[in-house]
């Protein structure tokens, strides 16, 4: 299978083209949302994956939307991905860190201070809701708030929270690190019209609202070296209050700016697992034909269906999220044709190791 083949990302070379897809599980040690053993063992126990991509990982305070998720903007959050890392380096997996910003997606309990989330428009996402920590310390999910605007002067401070990021990144020993761009976060609130109503450099047209993108981008390459960045984005996501008529001309204008930047990868997360709009084979080309790195598809694929993307020519690596959660030995079980364990949604965002690091695995 050529699922089951190496392939070459920036200058690490990965086992298989079988990612792990980023999967907030909501289990980072408290207080200090910090990563801690039992996360470690979880990594560890799916490092057969030619490539894991982490859970996102809040770039700051300002950038957490959701109870009991790590960051890495603190000592002890990097020394804590740093024992991950180190799991995952000693079982002969490859790590990218996810640096994450939720924007508007969060609530002022969440924030320092209690103040506002921060977005590019003061515009609320509707029907949403983030995970907030109950007076009892339990976590419960709860109606986002109405953010405020970034000022402009404000934006040069988001791209310096995502390089100190990278570079805790690169310190806790993180073989990439993945700009995530993507699912109605704060740089895709930035690229959809619905989201930015700007009139400044920020807002208006494509290339304005693919700015901070770029930006970021731009010092994480800057910071690190292009062979260490990846991106995510997200055409035709459909929730968290995201609906943008533009997405697919913005896909192929920013993989064409990617691509001059000579990264890592492109990771593209479907929104079909969401109830949205599938990307066409037609679209999957454009972008293939726009960005001459790796790409890795992700969104719902099965053994079959990822192989089949990749005899296609459509990606080069597939992610899995479920599959992974359920089966820590997932390259084991596709090498052998499965059976496959169900995963147990009760306990996706729930504390501890049911549901986490329990799962059986292949004799």
């Amino acid at each position: 299978m050529k699922l089951l083949s190496s392939v070459q990302v920036g200058d690490v070379s990965l086992s298989n083209r079988v990612a792990m897809a980023p999967l907030t599980r909501s289990r980072a040690g408290r207080p200090g949302d910090v990563p801690t053993a039992l996360n470690a063992e979880y990594y560890a126990q799916r490092a057969t994956a030619g490539l894991i991509v982490s859970e996102g990982t809040q770039i700051s305070r300002q950038g957490q939307g959701y109870a009991f998720t790590p960051g890495i903007y603190t000592d002890e959050q990097e020394a804590g991905w740093k024992k991950v890392v180190e799991a995952v380096h000693a079982k002969g997996g490859k790590m990218a860190a996810q640096l994450w910003h939720v924007g508007r997606m969060s609530h002022h309990s969440l924030q320092e201070e209690g103040q506002l989330p921060v977005a590019p428009s003061a515009l609320a996402a509707q029907n949403s809701k983030c995970y907030i920590v109950n007076p009892d310390g339990s976590g419960a999910f709860a109606p986002v708030d109405t953010p405020r605007a970034l000022e402009t002067e404000e934006m040069a401070g988001i791209v310096e929270q995502y390089r100190q990021a990278a570079i805790r990144a690169m310190r806790a020993g993180f073989d990439f690190v993945e700009e995530h761009a993507a699912n109605g976060y704060l740089l895709q609130q930035f690229m959809s019209p619905n989201s930015n109503i700007r009139t400044d450099r920020y807002g208006g047209s494509i290339e304005n609202r693919a700015r901070l993108t770029l930006e970021v981008m731009d010092a994480l390459c800057e910071t690190i070296g292009n062979a260490r960045v990846g991106v995510r984005i997200s055409p035709h996501f459909n929730i968290n209050g995201i609906d943008d008529p533009e997405s697919e001309a913005m896909a192929l204008y920013l993989a064409k700016e990617f691509d001059r930047r000579n990264i890592a990868y492109l990771h593209i997360a479907e929104p079909s697992w969401v109830g949205g709009e599938p990307l066409t084979p037609e679209l999957k080309r454009k972008i293939r034909d726009s960005f001459s790195g790796p790409i890795i598809l992700c969104g719902g694929y099965t053994a079959q269906s990822a192989e089949q993307a990749l005899k296609d020519g459509l990606c080069d690596l597939v992610a899995f999220g479920r599959l992974y959660i359920a089966n820590s030995d997932l390259v084991e079980r596709i090498r052998r044709g499965g059976p496959y364990n169900e995963p147990d949604r009760a306990t996706f965002y729930q504390g501890g190791p049911k549901g986490y690091t329990d799962y059986p695995v292949l004799e």
